[in-house]
């Protein structure tokens, strides 16, 4: 008889782990939950080998592809098409190729006796644990349909949020990048074509004209030097964000900038209070609720925080009281989950919690975008203003001699 290995949760917050014999996974988890334990994972360990070899290789699936996917498939089965039939319709039609090969191995897998969540298990580096695990709750709850639109919801929030966020980030990036491009032309074309008369004057040049003109004749002369620079400049920039040590000092400078810091605290804890609510909606323990919900994090310093959020919570500490001690989750957030705990409705709370941080971001991001245009107006203005003094001083020297 087959043995599995599992993870489970003892009265929703103690994991535990062990191994058992069972005819199958599904058979494995309802002995699990025969010994009280709510199972997390359950792993075939005399097949895990051989699947893993079998997994065809396929790249990341967008997140429009993912929406496509989820949308076709909760459509399918929640008018009562069965799984396979469901996978059947979605590798002949779907648009894309990679969701139709990897739609078809969803459909080898079922036949042979897996669960869709176990067969999103071999895929988790396209759809994640948050993913894997609303489709795992809502297998073991017998409400996949309903936990499949919840998913929906929560991906084209997702969708959303980073069209948001890089709606306000995107025209103070392009203004940026045409003000420098602007910068090395005139530096590399304009000043130069003034050496001459300039020499003809016979006086000293000003330190900014002097400034410019060197600075335009090395980036001529030695042009490959400053592409290399700004190559590895770019290059260190990547590996000072990629390594642990940089990166949790660049994520804590940004949280102390005025309203870059809102913008980026709201962005992140609209996308983790979405999926505390969808998680918690689906049945899944708050302990595991937490657990999925921080994946969302991409700031270091938030994400730590409600790390210790979700262990004092396995310690028996209230939610409401674990996020107040943390120091770094909204105020009215707190205050409404401590509602819902006291009420017993912590879902409506966190209902409430999405609708108030998706308020606060609209806002922030309409805040920011007021904000950053004059602010790149006054900075080009003065780049303007200098380079045209540089260019311009030595004839107004000229004229009063």
């Amino acid at each position: 008889m087959p043995i599995f290995e599992y993870s489970a949760l003892r009265d929703n917050k103690t994991v535990v782990s062990g191994r058992i014999e069972a005819i199958d996974a599904r058979e494995a988890r309802k002995k699990i939950k025969a010994m009280n334990l709510l199972p997390t994972q359950v792993i075939d360990l005399s097949t895990s080998k051989n699947k893993t070899k079998k997994k065809v290789a396929i790249g990341a699936l967008s997140l429009r592809e993912k929406i496509d996917f989820t949308s076709t498939l909760e459509i399918l089965t929640s008018t009562g098409i069965p799984i396979i039939e469901t996978l059947t319709f979605i590798e002949r039609n779907s648009d894309s190729k990679k969701v139709r090969t990897i739609t078809s191995e969803f459909k080898k897998d079922i036949i042979d006796g897996s669960t869709l969540s176990e067969s999103l298990e071999k895929y988790k580096h396209i759809f994640g644990n948050i993913y894997i695990g609303l489709v795992n709750a809502g297998e073991d709850s017998g409400e996949l349909d309903k936990t499949l639109n919840r998913m929906l919801l929560l991906l084209k929030k997702q969708d959303e949020i980073k069209g948001k966020v890089v709606g306000a980030l995107i025209y103070p990036s392009v203004v940026v990048m045409l003000a420098i491009v602007a910068v090395v032309l005139m530096l590399v074309l304009v000043f130069p074509a003034f050496d001459e008369m300039f020499k003809g004057m016979g006086a000293e040049l000003p330190w900014v004209t002097r400034a410019c003109m060197n600075a335009g004749n090395f980036m001529k002369k030695y042009w490959f030097i400053c592409l290399a620079v700004f190559i590895v400049s770019i290059f260190i920039l990547k590996l000072l964000y990629d390594n642990p040590k940089s990166r949790k000092v660049i994520d804590n400078m940004v949280l102390h900038f005025p309203l870059l810091s809102q913008l980026l605290r709201y962005s992140n804890f609209s996308n983790f209070i979405a999926v505390l609510q969808v998680a918690y909606e689906a049945g899944i323990p708050i302990v595991q609720c937490l657990s999925l919900a921080n994946q969302t994090m991409d700031n270091m310093i938030l994400k730590a925080a409600m790390k210790e959020v979700n262990n004092k919570v396995k310690q028996g500490v209230h939610l409401s009281v674990a996020l107040k001690n943390v120091n770094q989750v909204p105020t009215m957030m707190v205050f409404m989950v401590q509602t819902g705990e006291q009420s017993g409705r912590l879902g409506d709370a966190l209902l409430h919690c999405v609708n108030f941080i998706d308020k606060k971001l609209d806002s922030v991001i309409d805040a920011f975008t007021k904000l950053i245009e004059p602010i790149l107006m006054i900075g080009i203005g003065i780049l303007v203003g200098f380079l045209g003094l540089a260019l311009y001083l030595p004839l107004f020297q000229s004229y009063q001699q």
